[in-house]
């Protein structure tokens, strides 16, 4: 065989192989969609659960207004102590 000979012959299987390798996707693909549709029709429609929203019991009081002010300004003044060394 000459070289273009094996040349055209590897094209033709390079060919070959890439169209077995699409069909065979393509039927996995409708394998896949056929399944779903099978899967689909056979179960039944579950409602989603409705989970309430937790309320809190009672309304947050100035008091814990005030107690996270003074953690922001100790935070604060923490931090400017630590960072601010030059």
């Amino acid at each position: 065989m000459t070289n273009g000979e094996l040349m055209l012959e590897g094209v033709n299987l390079m060919i070959a192989g890439m169209g077995f390798v699409m069909v065979f996707l393509l039927l996995l693909v409708y394998a896949v969609q056929l399944m779903s549709r099978i899967i689909a029709r056979f179960t039944p429609d579950l409602p989603l659960p409705v989970i309430p929203i937790p309320q809190p019991e009672q309304p947050l009081s100035s008091t814990d207004d005030a107690l996270t002010k003074v953690a922001i300004a100790a935070a604060l003044h923490h931090h400017r102590r630590t960072h601010d060394k030059k």
